[in-house]
């Protein structure tokens, strides 16, 4: 998350801190309401919620009393690579 921040910031002053608030907004709209993300994974124990300026999704597990976010990744790039911390 703190790479895009900084590569959106050199494309436009502010966009990187946008950037962070989208993110931020994201993790707490899941934490209110961890059932609106779409299921991933071969269990569908993850979920995902897209953000709708960046093309990055927020990653995420619910469990009774806790999400716990695995990734903010890009839709395209290096897909899968936050795998290994299910």
């Amino acid at each position: 998350m703190l790479e895009a921040a900084e590569y959106y910031e050199e494309q436009a002053s502010g966009l990187g801190a946008q950037f962070t608030d989208a993110v931020e907004r994201a993790v707490h709209f899941v934490n209110e309401h961890p059932d609106s993300g779409s299921c991933i994974g071969e269990a569908n124990t993850l979920q995902r919620w897209t953000l709708r300026r960046f093309p990055y999704y927020v990653i995420y597990r619910a469990e009774s009393e806790k999400i716990y976010i695995l990734a903010v990744a890009h839709q395209r790039k290096r897909p899968g690579y936050w795998k290994n911390r299910v």
